[in-house]
């Protein structure tokens, strides 16, 4: 499978009309193909069960590097996959990525990528956490989003209750940060906990709702009695 026939495939799913609304919807420069979700969807399951890893990983750094909307989506679902042994240049490309969100669906897709090595490797953890003091509101959007599956667990081990408290610190130094991806993103976080561990996300709340935007803390709080 080469970089070509990956472009191929995508371009054979295209919907007329839907590349301008794409474009007028993302608000960001760069080519838009006009190819729904569920094409890529299904490209790309097709393509994580035939090729070997190291073509996947060859793959999806080429599908990346176009800066095609569906081409990046599609190179972070290639490596969407709970097991993958080794995964070591996995992780090291979705990292490599991370400096050059510049879009939450792009961002959010490469993020679960992320999310599933995290979890097979939570020492990682200790990478995302300078995520956090970045420059780039991106990046340190993304240390929240990457580590949404410990919002998720309904028997959370000891590592898992410590897990949570980690990211909870870093969202409450998130807080007096008025970037609206920002907010939202603590938002996200605070919301899922609540819906299996509504003590931490009302804790959260207690101590940071001041500080943060109206709509944020209604969001994070609309699961909570």
């Amino acid at each position: 499978m080469t970089l070509d026939d990956a472009l191929s495939a995508l371009r054979a799913n295209i919907e007329p009309g839907r590349a301008e609304g794409s474009a007028a919807y993302h608000k960001v420069a760069r080519e838009y193909l006009g190819v729904p979700n569920p094409a890529i969807n299904d490209l790309t399951k097709a393509w994580r069960q035939t090729l070997d890893l190291q073509t996947r990983v060859s793959l999806a750094s080429e599908l990346w590097d176009t800066n095609i909307h569906e081409a990046r989506i599609a190179a972070a679902k290639l490596l969407t996959q709970a097991r993958i042994r080794p995964d070591q240049d996995v992780w090291a490309l979705i990292k490599a990525w991370v400096p050059q969100f510049d879009a939450w669906a792009i961002a959010d897709h490469a993020c679960s990528a992320g999310a599933k090595r995290l979890v097979a490797d939570p020492s990682r953890l200790d990478e995302i956490e300078a995520w956090t003091v970045s420059d780039h509101m991106w990046t340190r959007r993304a240390a929240l989003v990457i580590t949404l599956p410990w919002t998720k667990q309904n028997f959370p081990s000891e590592q898992d209750l410590e897990i949570r408290d980690r990211v909870l610190e870093w969202a409450g130094g998130y807080v007096q940060d008025k970037d609206w991806f920002i907010q939202k993103a603590v938002a996200w976080w605070v919301r899922d906990l609540s819906k299996h561990d509504p003590a931490r996300s009302r804790a959260f709340l207690e101590l940071h709702s001041a500080k943060m935007k109206t709509f944020a803390v209604k969001e994070a709080g609309k699961h909570l009695p």
